[in-house]
């Protein structure tokens, strides 16, 4: 642990030293923002919000609401069920180039979920600090690294209550009104076996297109993949179950989940963004995964 906590504040002490230049907005140590035109800004994620990062230092609060209904082939773990996830997200840009990032908290609830049944309770809390070290406003070019932790103080009834540590690279490309976005994650499992079904390391890569329709409106594509890099070590390992980004369960090597999701931004309110996606998974693989709309709201300052 003394080692995670080495390298997440030589991650802060490099970001510090930077001088590169933020969006227009809100920075807590430093007053040198940079403005550009409505055209060039990139939507932020819409799905995938726990592991969806881009490389954008800002000042906001993100609402979510999720819908999730699982697939019916998942070898009776939760049959025809749904869940609902309500969460709210904050990140504060620290200096031009660094920014906090509350990624994951919010509550759960199960509906009709064969062995999960009605169960509710708490997510697990994950934060972490995140570092763009290339920041060119002309060439509408960035990258950004980051490194995070998730805590177990969730519930394992609905299927929470892991340790995690996250780190993550994205890149974000515009050309004028298109702009199109990478991130790639490495999810290291911390407790393997400290529920029924264990858990696993794994990889996930995020994909994002919008496009500058209107001033008050951007159409946006993504498609995301979970990628499991070993069996759970429990004596369930052979279910093979991915929880892909809803739930802490292992999946197996090979397991592998693929989902796309179509959706918008509305504008209305200057710094206000009001947005919904619909979300489906495109291979047929035993997850959690089944469809899903997600309807945010993102407010920057």
């Amino acid at each position: 642990m003394k080692s995670k906590i080495n390298t997440l504040a030589s991650l802060g002490l490099l970001a510090l030293g930077s001088t590169l230049t933020a969006q227009g907005g809100f920075v807590l140590f430093d007053n040198a923002t940079a403005e550009i035109a409505p055209e060039q800004k990139a939507v932020r994620p819409i799905s995938a919000p726990y592991f969806h990062e881009d490389s954008f230092v800002t000042t906001d609060v993100r609402a979510w609401y999720v819908r999730h209904d699982f697939d019916s082939d998942t070898k009776g773990v939760l049959g025809n069920g749904s869940a609902t996830v309500m969460a709210v997200q904050v990140r504060v840009a620290l200096t031009e180039s660094l920014q906090f990032v509350a990624y994951k908290d919010g509550y759960t609830e199960f509906d009709d979920a064969s062995a999960l049944d009605d169960n509710s309770g708490w997510n697990d809390i994950g934060a972490g600090i995140k570092w763009a070290f290339i920041q060119d406003w002309e060439n509408q070019f960035h990258m950004a690294a980051g490194i995070g932790y998730e805590f177990s103080f969730g519930d394992e009834d609905v299927l929470q209550d892991s340790d995690e540590l996250r780190l993550w690279l994205s890149a974000n490309k515009g050309f004028d009104k298109l702009h199109l976005g990478a991130t790639v994650n490495a999810i290291l499992s911390e407790d393997d076996s400290d529920s029924l079904l264990g858990n696993s390391d794994m990889l996930t890569v995020h994909l994002h297109a919008d496009y500058y329709l209107a001033e008050w409106f951007s159409p946006v594509v993504e498609v995301n993949g979970y990628f499991a890099q070993d069996d759970s070590p429990t004596a369930l390992a052979a279910v093979n179950f991915s929880g892909v980004d809803a739930g802490s369960l292992p999946g197996g090597d090979g397991e592998d989940t693929y989902t796309i999701a179509f959706g918008g931004e509305l504008r209305v309110v200057d710094g206000l963004g009001l947005r919904v996606a619909y979300e489906t998974e495109l291979n047929d693989n035993d997850s959690l995964f089944g469809d899903r709309w997600t309807l945010s709201a993102v407010y920057e300052f």
